[in-house]
């Protein structure tokens, strides 16, 4: 470690970079080098630690306190981006292709691996809970508006492509228009895919 950086530098700048994150409210591009910076700093430090043989001198209790910084600015930084990832992912109503596609915004590039990784487990979760409950209920319809009835006629803005609902199959090719059960297809109207006809 170079002598014009002090310990918890590393950790502060990762602090700065989620608070902009969240002033700016967009995912910044996950930041890999600084993150191994850090946990390489983690590792000095406990070296360092280990070759002090007197009983808690003040150089411990100082480098014990930058290791437990550190730590806990990883952690934040960590859980700041999975709350982003679950708000994003909830957001665009459940549909990861959204999130992980190359269509408008690019997201997957700010992603790290494990991030892809954790959204496709967190995904394959919500969608196991979700069949659950797939007769009576669409956890991933919003809750702002109750709906008015059972059945919605709905014009398909992109192509979807087969759908199963509670009547059967239905292929949603663009420009079609159908009378469908609502909590079948709540989730295609709040990702663009339909749209809802008065």
């Amino acid at each position: 470690m170079g002598d014009t950086r002090q310990f918890g530098d590393l950790a502060t700048q990762l602090m700065l970079e989620a608070r902009r994150s969240s002033q700016s409210d967009t995912l910044l591009k996950y930041n890999d080098g600084l993150v191994r910076s850090i946990i390489r700093e983690q590792r000095d430090l406990e070296k360092a630690a280990n070759k002090i043989d007197t009983p808690v001198p003040p150089a411990l209790m100082l480098i014990q306190t930058a290791i437990m910084r550190n730590k806990r600015c990883l952690l934040a930084y960590h859980a700041h981006r999975t709350d982003r990832l679950r708000d994003m992912y909830w957001a665009c109503g459940c549909a990861l292709p959204h999130i992980l596609s190359n269509e408008g915004e690019d997201i997957r590039s700010r992603l790290s691996p494990h991030e892809v990784d954790y959204l496709r487990e967190y995904n394959a979760n919500v969608m196991e809970f979700r069949s659950q409950f797939a007769a009576e209920l669409d956890i991933t319809a919003g809750i702002e508006t109750p709906p008015k009835e059972i059945n919605v006629v709905v014009r398909v803005v992109k192509d979807c492509g087969i759908i199963q609902t509670e009547l059967g199959a239905i292929d949603f090719k663009k420009g079609q228009r159908f009378v469908v059960r609502r909590a079948d297809i709540e989730h295609l109207i709040v990702q663009g895919f339909l749209q809802e006809v008065e």
